[in-house]
């Protein structure tokens, strides 16, 4: 009777491949950042001090690349929410991710030039942020409402939606300054009484103020 073989078990990669990765999309995205979509992948292979022939081994083609740099700002701000959860009150939880991800979108507007020069746009892998950043915002929200720290009536993305806002508006190159002010904002509301809107006059924290 022929015996079966057992399936020998997928290697992990190695360490040091992981390692050239991790550098190699940290030197990219600084380089389009400084530099923008004309930067040569010889000189990201040179400032993450790997060959050319690694950089190809990882990313085949720069569209894998750019994709992976702006995935990996995805995953740490999804990372981030994890353990912010288990090592901060829920107000200074949501503060300090919020603040991440007013870095993220500074990293995506400096990318913008080199998103914009993906094959069919950038559009494809905008369009899968919301879906991914819904769990952590989410979760976020939900740990300060069950303690009692925020409103009930909170809608999460539409704290991603004002700073997003911000950032787009962009009145100077300080504009993080005032997506600061903006997440303290939207805090100091989320902590406050409800707001009912509707016809007639607007109950906030007890005084009737009237709608014009």
């Amino acid at each position: 009777m022929q015996q079966r073989s057992t399936p020998k078990p997928m290697r992990r990669p190695r360490a040091d491949g992981e390692r050239n990765r991790a550098r190699l999309i940290a030197a990219a995205k600084d380089a389009f950042a400084k530099d923008g979509a004309a930067v040569s992948l010889e000189q990201i292979a040179r400032d993450a001090d790997v060959s050319i022939a690694t950089l190809y081994r990882h990313f085949p083609t720069r569209d894998e690349l750019i994709s992976a740099v702006y995935q990996q700002e995805v995953t740490t701000l999804i990372e981030a929410a994890d353990q912010l959860m288990t090592k901060r009150e829920p107000a200074a939880a949501l503060r300090e991710w919020l603040m991440l991800f007013v870095d993220f979108l500074d990293a995506k507007h400096g990318m913008a030039e080199a998103m914009d020069m993906l094959i069919g746009g950038p559009e494809p892998l905008y369009s899968k942020t919301p879906h991914r950043l819904d769990i952590p915002i989410k979760a976020l929200v939900a740990g300060g409402i069950a303690t009692g720290a925020f409103r009930d009536d909170i809608e999460p993305h539409d704290l991603l939606r004002a700073l997003a806002g911000v950032a787009h508006v962009r009145p100077s190159k300080k504009w993080k300054r005032s997506a600061a002010r903006m997440v303290d904002l939207l805090l100091k509301g989320m902590q406050g009484q409800k707001l009912r809107l509707g016809p007639g006059p607007i109950a906030i924290d007890g005084h009737v103020k009237s709608v014009f």
